[in-house]
């Protein structure tokens, strides 16, 4: 009744070339191999040996924080671990019933599936995995009018894994139907230290202490950010001749790529700088500062915003984004009365 062939290709195997081989080859494969997380880790653990123990498939997970932090990587550290395949997609890439019951009936007992950006599946494919997660089993409708009926086809028990950067955009009959919940945090650049020197070392890449904690100090607090730095540091230090990268040649070729010293880039500083010198530090619009800066909106509120809300630089507010006093001493701006009176309601100092 379903197109295997079509699931297959088109919703799976797409979504799989989107991971080039250095990638696949930095992934840690294991959870002693995977870096911080540490709370996240010691449950995850603890539900597996239980699964395992019971002969079971793994309760399904959802995985939720800011892009860059590693859940497609424990997707497949869970997969590993339980000793099963995973299955890759993404919530856009199924676009109707059809194609999530085409992945749903190829997988065999235990496996994994993992479709990432979860909040953007649309409703009618959503209301389909409601069944398939609790019941395990797909609801089918033949015919139409008076002479419709249901058809249940049973489906192996799987593990879902689901992946979101805005969990508060899930409905919440989707967000129930999840027995595991875990919370991606940023990471410390004592932790990013121990990636970068892991890839260096797998990469063969020579990185001496300074330049590994250069490059993990301005990498917002993300493993992926600071993976693409080691490589593109690697460039530099490579074309200067240099054997081993020292924290001199690290921050000589991240401030040619314009990162400073707080691993800010230059559209961070195009928002700051909308907002203190257009909107006299705010508030504004996100909408009206997307445009201001020529950047996606989804793109400032996923990428740019978190970081600069933790380091104190802006802040959310009913009425729109405010750059705070961190903002304004970071641009090197002294902040005028009026912009102090407005911020003085979000900035913690």
């Amino acid at each position: 009744m379903f197109d295997e062939d079509y699931g297959e290709e088109r919703l799976l195997t797409s979504t799989k070339s989107e991971y080039d081989m250095e990638e696949n080859i930095l992934r840690p494969k294991t959870m002693e191999e995977y870096v911080g997380q540490d709370k996240v880790k010691e449950n995850l653990s603890v539900y597996m040996a239980a699964a395992k123990s019971r002969g079971e498939a793994l309760d399904h997970v959802l995985l939720y924080g800011p892009p860059g932090l590693g859940k497609t990587t424990l997707a497949h550290i869970i997969a590993n671990t339980m000793g099963t395949q995973i299955k890759l997609t993404s919530g856009p890439a199924i676009e109707r019933g059809a194609d999530l019951a085409a992945i749903l009936t190829n997988l065999n007992e235990g496996d994994v599936l993992f479709i990432d950006e979860i909040h953007r599946l649309n409703h009618a494919v959503e209301e389909i995995l409601y069944s398939a997660m609790e019941d395990y089993a797909l609801d089918i409708i033949v015919g139409k009018g008076p002479s419709a009926r249901n058809i249940r086809f049973p489906l192996k028990r799987f593990t879902l894994i689901g992946a979101t950067t805005r969990a508060g955009m899930l409905s919440s009959p989707l967000r129930d139907r999840f027995g595991i919940m875990c919370r991606l945090d940023m990471y410390t650049p004592e932790e990013l230290k121990q990636i970068v020197t892991r890839s260096a070392r797998t990469l063969g890449i020579s990185v001496d202490e300074g330049g590994s904690y250069e490059i993990a100090r301005r990498s917002r607090g993300t493993p992926r950010i600071a993976n693409r730095l080691l490589k593109r540091v690697r460039d530099f230090s490579h074309v200067a001749g240099s054997a081993t990268v020292t924290r001199d040649q690290a921050s000589r070729a991240l401030l040619k790529m314009e990162i400073d010293e707080l691993g800010l880039d230059e559209t961070d500083r195009n928002l700051l700088r909308a907002l203190i010198e257009k909107f006299n530090g705010g508030p504004a619009g996100l909408d009206t500062l997307a445009a201001t800066i020529n950047e996606d909106v989804n793109t400032i509120e996923d990428v740019y915003e978190p970081y600069l809300m933790q380091l104190g630089f802006i802040a959310r507010t009913p009425r729109g984004r405010v750059c705070l006093k961190g903002g304004y001493e970071h641009m090197g701006v002294r902040m005028p009365e009026s912009a102090k009176k407005q911020a003085s309601l979000f900035d913690n100092d």
